[in-house]
């Protein structure tokens, strides 16, 4: 097997090449002097099954240079491509509304075109996805590192929140694969007589709380459900979300509502500036790498 990565996810490639001792791919990712982006391969594919570590969220010129790189890829002879996209970009756009695109649904379409057998992502936003897309579809649970890092916190006795119903299976899996006793609480939106968004709190919370979720973009979300938690006894939040977007500011409200730390993982880079002792990334290599011998041991090669 041989990965192929794009230069947004080079150190993620470095570790997953090590771990799970795959050949390492080469590739040139540039533009022509009108911008058009072009790709050019280091290594011959032909005859070989091919991994790319891929992007598809903005900048959208990471999404182009993943499709024609797979499209390259195809064109030279690799017997196989498979898209490794840690963070599944556009599929919070899953639902089909009038005269509005459903982008989860294009992207699988635009995918297959561009000759990529199969995909394999970190925590997909919703089962929905996999129906819409045209070609297998594997999503890893992050549950066992969520686990694994609860256990080093000691967070054992903690109950485990879903900030919304969406979010209820996930937390679940936290739950069984840290051994969690407690039952799980959740909350669900809702808006007073006065017409003002609220979320409502269901089941019964401790003082220490772990809200885990799979996306932190705007922070919305979780801020509506510290709000809720705190006015409930909560007083120490940790949350733990999959892919951590970070967008704009509002998301900065939960250190002022009870949030201690906040863990998420390198499947999407950290944005620039939003570095902090709170925000804790945590590796998905041994994850990934643990996926792709399971897969070379089904005789991929």
């Amino acid at each position: 097997m041989l990965l192929f990565a794009l230069p947004v996810h080079e150190r993620l490639a470095a570790a997953l090449g090590d771990l799970a001792r795959v050949e390492r791919g080469r590739a040139s990712i540039g533009r022509f002097a009108n911008q058009e982006l072009h790709v050019e391969l280091d290594t011959v594919p032909a005859g070989r099954d091919c991994l790319v570590l891929g992007a598809v969220a903005p900048p959208d010129a990471d999404l182009l240079a993943t499709l024609l790189l797979c499209h390259t890829l195809a064109k030279e002879g690799a017997r196989r491509v498979t898209a490794l996209l840690p963070y599944l970009g556009y599929a919070r756009h899953d639902r089909d509304e009038p005269l509005r695109s459903r982008a989860a649904a294009w992207l699988g379409a635009v995918l297959r075109a561009s000759a990529v057998a199969d995909v394999v992502a970190l925590d997909v936003h919703s089962p929905l996805v996999h129906e819409l897309f045209p070609i297998p579809l594997r999503s890893l649970s992050p549950a066992r590192l969520f686990a694994d890092t609860l256990a080093a916190l000691g967070l054992a006795e903690a109950t485990i929140v879903a900030p919304d119903a969406g979010a209820l299976e996930r937390c679940e899996a936290v739950r069984r694969a840290a051994g969690i006793a407690r039952p799980l609480a959740h909350l669900t939106k809702g808006r007073t007589p006065e017409g003002v968004s609220h979320s409502r709190l269901h089941g019964v919370v401790g003082r220490r709380v772990v809200l885990v979720d799979d996306i932190l973009d705007t922070g919305g979300t979780l801020v509506s459900a510290c709000e809720a938690l705190r006015g409930a006894g909560a007083e120490e939040i940790v949350a733990m979300v999959t892919h951590g977007l970070f967008t704009g500011a509002r998301w900065e409200r939960l250190w002022s509502l009870g949030v201690t730390r906040i863990y998420c993982t390198d499947s999407t880079p950290l944005p620039e500036g939003r570095a902090s002792a709170r925000i804790v990334v945590l590796p998905v290599a041994p994850l990934l790498a643990a996926h792709l011998g399971e897969t070379i041991g089904e005789g991929v090669r």
